[in-house]
């Protein structure tokens, strides 16, 4: 899983080089086409995802002190709670839709397609490793499924101020 975790951390973060690397060539672009983003549905969205996280967090402590339905609980909370933030991602791109952006509208675009798409997709990943594990609970198998979940946490409170905040 280690492995796994650290190749993934390497991929995006040369994914957020190169956007920032892209940004330097056209700053004023790129400040534009941030304002298009909803920056309260990311705030939302991190909020979700570090609760998520938490709640995974806490599963593995409950499953070790032999709370294994609360266990169970939480990490089937952690996963809805990764629905919710998948349900509010695709607000955003409908929204972007709806205006007429895509990722060919500016290179913002595609980053932000690129890199929040890719971070989508692990939470799909996640969501299914958290209710797999729910369902095969032994410890170790919570603490591989919570480094993963925790990884695409770390790798949202990352891409949230880049993408999002910094202009």
């Amino acid at each position: 899983m280690w492995v796994l975790i650290i190749s993934e951390l390497l991929v995006f973060g040369a994914g957020l080089l190169a956007f920032s690397a892209v940004r330097l060539t056209d700053p004023d672009g790129f400040a534009q086409a941030q304002q298009h983003l909803d920056r309260t549905g990311a705030a939302l969205n991190t909020i979700v995802l570090v609760t998520s996280g938490f709640l995974a967090a806490m599963a593995l402590r409950w499953r070790e002190s032999d709370r294994r339905n609360l266990a169970r609980l939480a990490l089937i909370g952690a996963s809805l709670l990764g629905v919710v933030f998948l349900v509010i991602k695709g607000a955003e791109y409908a929204d972007k839709a709806a205006l007429g952006i895509t990722f060919e509208t500016h290179a913002f675009f595609l980053f932000y397609y690129m890199l929040t798409g890719f971070h989508a997709a692990h939470v799909v990943a996640g969501i299914l490793i958290l209710l797999l594990v729910a369902w095969k609970d032994a410890p170790r198998n919570i603490e591989a499924g919570a480094a993963f979940w925790h990884m695409v946490d770390l790798v949202w409170v990352l891409l949230f101020p880049v993408i999002y905040l910094f202009g």
